[in-house]
């Protein structure tokens, strides 16, 4: 009923970038709060950014100076500026949504994650 599609993702050397991609589609009503998470291999997912329907934006400390999270309303798009990467930046990336579906239902949909490698 919603999806959330995400790209972007690969195998980049350290100190290098990568911009992340989110595209939400399907019966959307609105989406309020957009989000980037990770999980590397062993570790619980974490919470990386997040940004407001107003723009407002919040990072993780380990990404600050380094990342920025935006969206793109009009296309229900949310991306993740990753520069300056290291190694520890590997992890699956997921995205997800604070959706309210055409029928006023509020959900959030999560994306299958994109791959971020960091390596020498």
């Amino acid at each position: 009923q919603v999806q959330l599609v995400e790209s972007g993702g690969g195998l980049v050397q350290p100190g290098g970038s990568l911009r992340l991609s989110c595209a939400a589609s399907g019966s959307i009503f609105s989406i309020n709060a957009m989000d980037w998470y990770r999980q590397a291999p062993g570790k619980e997912r974490e919470l990386v950014a997040t940004i407001t329907s107003g723009g407002s934006t919040k990072c993780a400390d380990s990404v600050k100076g380094r990342f920025t999270i935006s969206r793109d309303n009009a296309k229900n798009t949310v991306y993740l500026q990753m520069n300056s990467l290291k190694p520890e930046d590997t992890a699956v990336y997921f995205c997800n949504a604070d959706v309210t579906t055409t029928t006023l239902l509020k959900r959030v949909y999560w994306g299958q994650g994109t791959q971020v490698t960091v390596s020498s």
